[in-house]
């Protein structure tokens, strides 16, 4: 899942699929900042296809009102 090379397959992506990725953004603790980064960008990337499931962590994404403007 963590791999955005892949496709992901937003439909197969459960609740705990994305409480364990922002579990991750969360704690920070990554090797180096891409890994960080690639995890914020499919947690964004969730967000715009399957809202519901990224809601509990909007937070963590820290988007302007107008950011995609």
């Amino acid at each position: 899942m963590t791999n955005l090379k892949q496709k992901v397959d937003f439909e197969a992506l459960t609740k705990d699929d994305v409480e364990l990725l922002a579990s991750r953004l969360e704690q920070d603790d990554y090797t180096n900042p891409f890994e960080g980064l690639e995890d914020w960008h499919l947690l964004r990337a969730i967000s715009f296809h399957r809202q519901e499931l990224a809601e509990p962590y909007v937070h963590l994404l820290d988007i302007e009102t107008f950011d995609e403007a």
